[in-house]
């Protein structure tokens, strides 16, 4: 899934549940779930995935574009600068350093737009999850509900994830049992970019 997931969540994992008790003598009841793993069982999961990829994919190649410009510009450069009067070296150096800086910039918007991206497209879903978790600790009677991830022991019957699911309109019995790490997605940077310039001393 998405390669940032645990950040969006992370917050999440670590709330309680205000009480839902409906008088001071309902005994303490504590449930446990996870979100990520409510998550990855969701459809909305694959959609979010394919999105982020596409998404993606599109800064990769924009990307691609630019720097197949600056290689074709460097290599002519390169090519003819023994010969170039120095006022023309020099503008051409110039502007093999501004696609240089172009190209950088271009890395560092392209990695907030794949987090925005993402953040908008899970963000949606982690409030649906967390309205269903509270939903299913109101009807069940649940004081409090825990990430089970800061859990170190506690009775099968206290997991609420297949109620939670239910809830959320998947049918438990047919998710998989344990929750899989997210999948990277696809970073939008070239293999490498050139340093400098190989400037020639001028004349």
């Amino acid at each position: 899934m998405m390669n940032k997931i645990k950040l969006l969540v992370a917050a999440f994992f670590l709330i309680s549940f205000a009480s839902y008790a409906q008088s001071n003598d309902q005994p303490l009841k504590i449930g446990y779930t996870n979100v990520e793993y409510i998550l990855l069982q969701l459809p909305e999961s694959k959609q979010i995935e394919s999105q982020l990829k596409d998404h993606s994919t599109q800064l990769e190649n924009q990307l691609k574009t630019k720097y197949s410009e600056y290689e074709t510009k460097l290599q002519a450069y390169e090519k003819g600068a023994a010969t170039m009067d120095a006022t023309i070296r020099e503008d051409k150096e110039k502007e093999l350093m501004g696609l240089n800086n172009s190209i950088q910039e271009f890395q560092r918007n392209a990695q907030m737009s794949l987090q925005q991206k993402e953040k908008s497209l899970v963000d949606p879903i982690i409030t649906k999850i967390d309205k269903a978790i509270k939903d299913v600790a109101k009807e069940n009677g649940y004081t409090y509900v825990i990430s089970n991830q800061a859990l170190l022991a506690g009775p099968e019957d206290g997991d609420i994830s297949p109620l939670v699911l239910k809830k959320l309109g998947v049918d438990p019995a047919k998710v998989q049992q344990t929750p899989e790490p997210a999948a990277a997605t696809p970073a939008a940077k070239p293999a490498t970019t050139p340093a400098k310039n190989n400037n020639k001393k001028k004349n």
